[in-house]
């Protein structure tokens, strides 16, 4: 598999007003002494980890392999099964701060999506909730970091996901926000078609499949994201 899966998207029409990029806050990484980091996660059941048998979802391998021994890292997982970006733009300021007291660095990491389009939320209104966090995020002095929504065994529903995956890319390369592919890697990937077949709804992977997802993860940004 490859490392390479950056994705380039383009603003659609009337969308582009409303996603003017607002100045923030750099963010900076201290130099003196451990780095003491406080790393959210925030989106759905996927965060959340539903269908994996261990219970460790993408999100707890990730945390696993993320060690340095200049880093001193508490991570929360966020993750509630059926949201949307708007519930997400709704809840992030209130359950966060909490896990950011005292810490050292703010990091938030939001993986959301699928369940917009259930839900019928409208591209633009999408594309909005996401870029209201990454600009609330960033005057706040939060490090953010998206990952997309994986396929589904649905082709219609994949053929919106993708065009979502596009405007998230595209909100985030407007604000040099870290953005990880896991639509177009895993949408022919023989093992991950394997894993939804055996699920229950099509949707939601077993262990192998949260593994792939982990590796995109891993494998595209990660490391340097978190400065190690």
């Amino acid at each position: 598999m490859s490392n390479d899966h950056t994705v380039t998207g383009s603003a659609e029409g009337d969308d582009s007003a409303d996603l003017e990029f607002r100045p923030s806050a750099e963010f900076s990484v201290p130099t003196d002494g451990p780095r003491d980091v406080a790393l959210v996660f925030m989106g759905a059941s996927m965060v959340a980890g539903v269908g994996d048998p261990k219970g460790q979802g993408w999100v707890t391998r990730v945390v696993g392999r993320t060690q340095h021994p200049d880093l001193e890292l508490t991570a929360y997982n966020l993750g509630v099964r059926g949201q949307t970006s708007g519930d997400i733009l709704g809840r992030w300021q209130t359950e966060c701060p909490p896990r950011w007291k005292d810490r050292g660095e703010k990091r938030l990491v939001i993986s959301v999506g699928a369940n917009d389009i259930a839900a019928g939320v409208t591209l633009a209104r999408h594309r909005l909730n996401l870029a209201n966090i990454l600009d609330e995020a960033a005057s706040s002095g939060v490090s953010t970091f998206v990952v997309s929504p994986p396929p589904s065994s649905d082709a219609a529903f994949n053929e919106k996901l993708a065009v979502l995956v596009e405007a998230q890319a595209d909100v985030c390369s407007r604000r040099s926000v870290p953005f990880v592919d896991c639509y177009r890697p895993l949408l022919g990937h023989d093992q991950w078609r394997s894993e939804l077949a055996a699920s229950r709804d099509g949707h939601h992977p077993g262990q192998a499949g949260y593994g792939l997802i982990a590796w995109l993860v891993l494998h595209n940004g990660w490391n340097e994201w978190l400065q190690i």
